[in-house]
């Protein structure tokens, strides 16, 4: 799977998770020259705290467009070390 915003692949991987609609991506998958930093933060009941990267492709920034939950809650380990991507990412 391809993880896709601007015209451009910023994740891709075999080894996706679906949770709750998302698909989580492995951290590793990231295209790191399009990661730039965040310091957003939101809570998930279950999930517990996810944090954020914001992308910058082609001179565009897309804010807080990543997230990830560094430590999640025993209920939600499957999402680890993984990635999820909204505001206009398409993953095919």
């Amino acid at each position: 799977m391809k993880a896709i915003w601007n015209n451009t692949v910023i994740a891709e991987s075999d080894d996706t998770v679906l949770v709750e609609g998302n698909r989580y991506f492995p951290e590793s998958a990231l295209k790191r020259e399009y990661i730039t930093f965040s310091n957003h933060k939101s809570s998930c009941a279950w999930k517990g705290q996810a944090s954020y990267y914001s992308l910058m492709v082609n001179g565009d920034l897309n804010t807080d467009a990543v997230w990830y939950y560094p430590d999640p809650k025993t209920e939600a380990e499957m999402v680890r070390g993984r990635v999820a991507f909204w505001k206009g990412v398409t993953i095919e």
